[in-house]
C-alpha cells in the first residue's frame, strides 16, 4: 500500500497473493470512510462494483460478472437463441445472472431456464437432469474452480459434453484444478494482461497522475487527512476527485485505453476467446471491448464435432395453446366414452378433431375439462404436424382466462405483463399459438410470427333490417293522409254530383212524349257512382244526367286513373323493389366518429383491435366510447348484436363474414380497414419459426389454404337474394286476401241484418194494417148505430173479433217492443 503525505492521491491496492482476495476490503474500507479513492489493480470479485459498501473503490480489470458480455456477442453471433444458466447462488452468481439477463432483455429474449446452486454442493446431478430435460443445448456456467470441477465430472457422467452441448464458462472455471477436469470442446475466456500487475500498476499510476493534473488546474485542493486515529473529517476534495478518475480516459496504457464506468470498473476489456482442445488452452479469437472475432475454423466442439451446434434439442411434443373462436376452433363436448363425435363436412369429408383440454363455458365455474376442438386451425394444426420437416405431436389446450392477449398493469404499478394466450406463450406453459391471433407491432416485438396463414382485416357487424309484409302493406304506398284525402274526395264528389243533377234543368228526361219522366240522380246512385270510378268496376246503376254533373264525373275519372296509376307503381316499389337500408358506410361512418348513447358499438375486450383503437389518435373519441360497452369474447358481442343489445360490433373480418354467412340477421358493412393478418405465434428463441413459416408458404402454394378457406369460412348457408326478379308472395298480399275475407265477413253480417230489419218492417207494416182494418170496421159500426141499427151485422161482427183478436195476440208478442201502437191498449168489442 503506497500513501503519498505530500499531496493528495489515491491509495493503490495491490494485494500480495492470487488467492487473497479479500485483501483490498480494509483498506477500501477505510478510504472510503474519508472519501479517498482506491485504485485496485487486480481485484476482480464483483462485489467491489457495489458502492454501498465500497464507496470509493476503482480497479483497472473488471469484475467477473463483465465476462457475460463476450457471452452475448458469442450467441450472438452464432445464432444460439436458447441456454441455460448455471450460476452459483452467492454475489458472483447473482451478479453474473443479473448482467447476461440485462444483455438478454435488449435483445428481447431471455434463457430457458436458470439453475442455482448452493457454493460447495457435492452433488449437482439433481441441476444437470432438469438441464438435460430443457431444449436448451448452450450451457452458461458461472462457479468458482471447486464447484466448477463438481460440474465437469457430473456432466461427462450424465453424458452432457457431447455432441450437440455447447459449454461458455469464464476464467474462474478454466483456472487452477478446474482445468484438469474441463471436458474437451468447452468454450472460456481469458482477461489479456489480467495477470500483469506491473502493466497495471503503470496504467493505475498514469491515470491517476492525469487526474490530479487536471484536478489542480481545475480546483482548489484541501488538505487530505493526516491520519487516521481520532480523525474522522473526511476529505472534501475526495468525492471531486473521485468524479475526475471516473471522467477520465487514459489511452495509452500498457493495457490498453484505461476507462472506468459508474461503478468504478474497467470499461472495454479486453479477452481472449479460448478453446479446450487434448487439455490445453488454444485461442479462437479475441474481444476487444466492443466486439468480437472468432476463427470458428479452429474451434472443436464437444464430440469433437468441427461445425457449430445449433444450441437446441427440438422437442417433438409440442405444448399448443388456442382459443373457442368459431370458425377457426370450434369447441364441443366429448361422447360419454371421452372420444369425439365423427361428424362430416358438406364435401363429405370427416372433419378431423383433437381432444383439448379447456374451460367448458357452458357450465358454471368453467371447470376444466377435456373437449373436442375442429375447424380452420385444427385442420391447420393436423397438417404442420404431418409435414415431413416438421414432424411433431402435440397436446392441446385452451388458453385459461379466454383471452387472445394483452398487456395489463400488475396490482396498480407500472409493471406491465401479458395475459391470455401471448402470457401463456411467453411464460412458457405453451409452446405454440395455433389460433386466429391478429399479427401487430406490439406483439411482435415479444414473440416470433409466422408468415400469415389467413389475410384480413377488421370490418363491422350490424343487424339485418329485413323487411317483413305486415297486414296493412298495401296500404303503404300512400300515407295515412293521402288516404283520408282520397277517401273524403270520394264522399265530396258524391255529394257534388247529387246536388249538379239534382238542381239542374236537365237532370230529368223522357225520350218521348209517351215514355215517364226519369227521375234526377238520387245520392245513393251518386255514391255508387263516385266508388265505381275510383275502383274501376263499371257503372251499374244510374249515372249523371245534366251536362255540369257529366263534367264532374269525367274530371273525376281522371283523378281515378291518376290515383290508381299512382298507388300501383308505388305498390310494385313497396313489394317487390328493394329499398336500400341505411347501415354504417365504414369506419369513418359520422355514427361511429360522433358516437351518443344512442348508437352502441364496441369490440372484444383486451383484444388486438382493442389495442388498434386505444393506440391510434385520431380514433380516440371512439374509444372512449367502445370502452364502456366492449365485451369479454366475440360470442357475446354478436349475441348482443342480434338481440339489439348493440348496435355495431367491430371483430375480425373473417370471423365476422362467417357469423353473417350462418345468421342471415346478421350482416357486415363498409370497406375492410386495419388490413393484417393471423399467424401462429412462438417464442423469439423458438427454433420452430422458420420451419412453421416455409411451410405455411408451400400450404399457400398447392392450395391448401384455398381449400380451408372453402370449407371453413367461406361455407354459406343462407340463402342469399338473387339477381332475378322479386316475385310477389302470398305474404305481401295477405294484407288484400284479408281485405276480402273482411268483405266476405261483413257481407255475412249485414244479412243477417237486413233479413232482421225487413222482419221487423213487415211485421210493423201488418200490425199498422190490421190496426187500419180495427178502425174501420169500428167506425162503420158507430156509423150504423147513428143510422138507427140496433145489432151490427153478423158478417161484421165475426170480422170485426177476429182482427180485434189477431191484434190483440201480435200485442201481446211485441209488449216489450218499444215500437208498440200507442192508443190501442185493450181490444175493441162490441157493444
Amino acid at each position: 500500500v503506497c500513501i503519498c503525505r505530500q499531496m493528495p492521491q489515491p491509495i493503490l491496492s495491490h494485494p500480495p497473493g492470487q488467492n487473497d482476495q479479500l485483501t483490498p476490503t480494509p483498506v477500501s474500507y477505510t478510504a472510503g470512510f474519508y472519501r479517498i479513492p482506491v485504485i485496485g489493480l487486480t481485484t476482480r470479485m464483483s462485489i467491489y462494483s457495489d458502492k454501498s459498501i465500497h464507496l470509493s473503490f476503482l480497479r483497472t480489470v473488471p469484475p467477473y460478472s463483465h465476462q457475460a458480455q463476450v457471452w452475448f456477442e458469442m450467441m450472438r453471433i452464432f445464432k444460439w437463441g436458447h441456454i441455460i444458466l448455471i450460476v452459483s447462488n452467492d454475489h458472483e452468481g447473482r451478479a453474473a445472472q443479473k448482467k447476461l439477463e440485462t444483455l438478454l432483455e435488449e435483445r428481447e429474449s431471455k434463457a430457458e431456464k436458470v439453475l442455482q446452486f448452493e457454493p460447495g454442493t457435492a452433488n449437482m446431478t439433481s441441476i444437470l437432469m432438469e438441464a438435460r430435460e430443457l431444449e436448451a443445448r448452450v450451457i452458461v456456467l458461472s462457479a468458482n474452480e471447486d464447484d466448477a470441477v463438481t460440474m465437469y465430472k457430473t456432466a461427462t457422467i450424465l453424458n452432457m459434453t457431447g455432441p450437440g452441448y455447447v459449454w461458455l464458462v469464464g476464467e474462474r472455471e478454466i483456472s487452477g484444478r478446474a482445468m484438469q477436469h474441463v471436458p474437451e470442446g468447452v468454450i472460456g475466456l481469458q482477461l489479456i494482461n489480467g495477470k500483469n500487475e506491473s502493466a497495471h500498476i503503470n496504467d493505475a499510476v498514469g491515470i491517476v497522475a492525469q487526474s490530479i493534473h487536471e484536478l489542480f488546474v481545475k480546483e482548489n485542493i484541501t488538505d487530505p487527512p493526516r491520519g487516521c486515529v481520532g480523525n474522522t473529517n473526511i476529505w472534501k476534495t475526495g468525492p471531486l476527485f473521485k468524479r475526475v478518475l471516473l471522467s477520465s480516459k487514459y489511452p495509452n496504457g500498457f493495457t490498453g485505453q484505461v476507462e472506468f464506468n459508474d461503478e468504478g470498473d474497467r470499461k472495454f476489456s479486453n479477452y481472449s476467446i479460448v478453446n479446450v482442445q487434448k487439455g490445453k488452452l488454444v485461442t479462437i479469437g479475441v474481444y476487444n471491448g466492443t466486439k468480437i472475432l472468432v476463427n470458428d475454423k479452429k474451434i472443436i466442439w464437444p464430440g469433437g464435432e468441427l461445425n457449430a451446434p445449433r444450441g437446441f434439442q427440438m422437442s417433438t411434443r409440442l405444448k399448443i395453446v388456442s382459443i373457442h373462436q368459431e370458425p377457426f376452433v370450434y369447441v364441443k363436448p366429448t361422447m360419454p366414452d371421452g372420444t369425439c363425435k365423427e361428424e362430416f363436412m358438406m364435401n363429405g369429408e370427416i372433419i378431423k378433431k383433437v381432444i383439448c383440454i379447456g374451460p367448458n363455458a357452458t357450465v358454471t365455474g368453467r371447470p376444466i375439462i377435456p373437449q373436442c376442438c375442429y375447424g380452420f386451425c385444427v385442420d391447420l394444426l393436423v397438417k404442420l404436424a404431418s409435414t415431413t420437416t416438421l414432424n411433431f405431436t402435440y397436446e392441446v389446450h385452451l388458453v385459461h382466462d379466454g383471452k387472445f392477449g394483452t398487456q395489463e398493469r400488475v396490482n396498480n404499478s407500472n409493471k406491465k405483463e401479458w395475459n391470455g394466450m401471448m402470457g401463456e406463450l411467453l411464460g412458457g406453459h405453451a409452446d405454440m399459438i395455433v389460433a386466429p391471433l391478429t399479427i401487430n407491432n406490439e406483439r411482435a416485438q415479444y414473440i416470433e410470427f409466422s408468415k400469415p396463414f389467413k389475410y384480413q382485416g377488421l370490418t363491422i357487424l350490424v343487424k339485418k333490417e329485413i323487411p317483413r309484409s305486415t297486414l296493412d302493406s298495401f296500404m303503404q304506398p300512400f300515407q295515412s293522409t293521402l288516404w283520408l284525402l282520397v277517401g273524403l274526395s270520394v264522399h265530396v264528389v258524391a255529394v257534388m254530383l247529387y246536388l249538379l243533377d239534382r238542381f239542374s234543368p236537365f237532370g230529368r228526361f223522357k225520350v218521348n212524349s209517351e215514355e215517364e219522366e226519369e227521375d234526377a240522380l238520387t245520392l245513393s246512385s251518386a255514391m255508387w257512382f263516385s266508388w265505381g270510378v275510383l275502383l274501376n268496376s263499371g257503372i251499374g246503376e244510374g249515372a249523371p244526367r245534366s251536362f255540369s254533373a257529366r263534367i264532374l264525373g269525367m274530371v273525376w275519372a281522371g283523378f281515378a286513373m291518376i290515383i290508381v296509376a299512382s298507388y300501383t307503381a308505388n305498390l310494385a316499389a313497396f313489394l317487390v323493389l328493394d329499398r336500400p337500408e341505411e347501415r354504417i358506410t365504414g369506419i369513418n361512418d359520422p355514427r361511429l366518429r360522433n358516437p351518443s348513447d344512442k348508437f352502441i358499438y364496441a369490440t372484444v375486450k383486451q383484444s388486438s383491435v382493442d389495442i388498434y383503437f386505444r393506440r391510434q389518435v385520431e380514433l380516440s373519441t371512439m374509444y372512449r366510447h367502445m370502452e364502456k360497452h366492449n365485451y369479454e369474447s366475440a360470442a357475446e358481442a354478436i349475441q348482443a348484436v342480434r338481440d339489439g343489445k348493440l348496435h355495431a360490433f367491430i371483430w375480425d373480418s373473417a370471423v365476422l363474414e362467417f357469423e353473417a354467412s350462418q345468421k342471415c340477421d346478421l350482416v357486415t358493412t363498409g370497406e375492410l380497414f386495419f388490413r393484417s393478418g393471423f399467424g401462429i405465434g412462438m417464442r423469439k428463441d423458438s427454433p420452430w419459426k422458420q420451419a412453421v413459416s416455409l411451410a405455411i408458404l408451400s400450404f399457400h402454394e398447392n392450395g391448401f389454404m384455398e381449400d380451408l378457406d372453402k370449407n371453413w369460412v367461406r361455407y354459406q348457408e343462407c340463402d342469399f337474394r338473387s339477381n332475378a326478379p322479386a316475385t310477389l308472395t302470398f305474404e305481401n298480399m295477405a294484407g288484400v286476401f284479408m281485405l276480402v275475407a273482411g268483405g266476405i265477413v261483413a257481407g255475412i253480417f249485414l244479412i243477417f241484418i237486413e233479413i232482421a230489419y225487413k222482419r221487423h218492417k213487415d211485421a210493423r207494416r201488418k200490425q199498422m194494417q190490421l190496426a187500419f182494418a180495427a178502425v174501420n170496421v169500428w167506425r162503420k159500426n158507430l156509423q150504423d148505430r147513428k143510422n138507427g141499427r140496433a145489432e151490427p151485422d153478423p158478417k161484421t161482427k165475426a170480422s170485426f173479433r177476429s182482427l180485434t183478436s189477431t191484434l190483440t195476440s201480435s200485442f201481446k208478442r211485441r209488449r216489450s217492443s218499444k215500437d208498440t201502437v200507442r192508443g190501442i191498449g185493450t181490444p175493441f168489442t162490441m157493444p
